[in-house]
């Protein structure tokens, strides 16, 4: 069995692209089940072991919201931190800043919506009131030397509002890059995007500066969105190992792009990652384990039932 892919250089490609690894916290908040803290540090140093430099960890959002986080201080007072690996986390009010502060955190993310309704069901304002929720967050964060990433669901399409216009996306992300946050993910919550419409919103933006791009794999598109967001000029794309994960706010929100799957496509296309596959795979198998079910990777489906072996890796 062939445990990596024939590499066929591409062109019109970044050379290299950052991971930008959610599986700690996007991947995990939706399980039912309270995964230990102390499997949650494994994973996390697994994560950094197989070549992983971004891991958002966690969130301070409250439990009552997402149970399976109410660990995070911890979490992060316990973990380990490899030099050179950063360790952002979420962060969705001031207190959430206030804890990530105490912990030395010093790279956060806030979450905004594109959409009407997903700001009301997720955050429980309107679509221009969330942005009272950002600013004093954003504006501290930046006052005391970190860096802010910012999310924005919904950029394709929303369960509740059908399409969303590109025009409406570019607004709330502009006005979320004009705040100071270095960098900006369009997310793809219910996994609706196909490429021509990736390719459509970013050129809506000006072209790939500051974005980064969070794909679901609810209609087995998130492959082929991401190589079109490739060939737009984005280099971070986000995704989570063994590709767990969802929105416990949006039902049909299913997994996210598994890593291991993005890694085999990138590999192939002679696009570096500085991941080791082999060491992904070991981990989601591990994980999977834990969480009492297979991963839903494909390609940890397929390398992950067996060993590697000296021919395997040869061929």
């Amino acid at each position: 069995m062939m445990r990596e892919p024939y590499r066929i250089p591409a062109a019109g490609l970044p050379e290299r692209v950052t991971i930008y690894e959610v599986g700690p916290r996007d991947g995990l908040q939706n399980e039912s089940a309270i995964v230990p803290v102390e499997v949650k540090a494994e994973f996390v140093a697994r994560l950094a072991a197989a070549g992983h430099r971004v891991i958002e960890t966690t969130s301070f959002v409250h439990p009552t919201w997402v149970p399976q986080l109410a660990d995070a201080s911890e979490l992060l007072a316990g973990l380990e931190r490899v030099p050179g690996v950063r360790y952002p986390v979420l962060v969705p009010n001031q207190r959430g800043l206030d804890r990530a502060l105490e912990h030395g955190v010093r790279e956060i993310a806030v979450f905004a919506s594109a959409t009407e309704t997903f700001a009301r069901k997720n955050l429980n304002r309107t679509l221009e009131s969330q942005f009272e929720m950002f600013e004093p967050v954003v504006a501290r964060a930046l006052d005391h030397g970190l860096t802010v990433r910012a999310y924005v669901s919904m950029c394709f399409g929303d369960p509740w509002e059908g399409p969303t216009p590109a025009g409406q996306v570019v607004a709330v992300g502009r006005r979320l890059l004009d705040l100071g946050c270095s960098e900006l993910s369009l997310g793809d919550t219910v996994g609706v995007g196909t490429p021509g419409h990736v390719s459509a919103l970013i050129e809506a933006f000006g072209g790939p500066s500051r974005l980064a791009v969070h794909f679901h794999d609810t209609y087995g598109q998130a492959l082929a969105n991401t190589l079109a967001a490739l060939q737009a000029g984005v280099t971070v794309v986000d995704a989570s190992t063994g590709g767990i994960g969802g929105c416990p706010y949006a039902e049909s929100a299913t997994g996210n792009l598994a890593t291991e799957d993005l890694v085999w496509m990138l590999h192939g296309l002679g696009v570096e990652t500085g991941l080791n596959l082999e060491s992904l795979v070991e981990t989601s198998t591990w994980l999977a384990a834990k969480l009492g079910r297979p991963s839903p990777s494909r390609v940890v489906q397929a390398l992950g039932t067996a060993p590697a072996t000296d021919q395997d890796v040869k061929e």
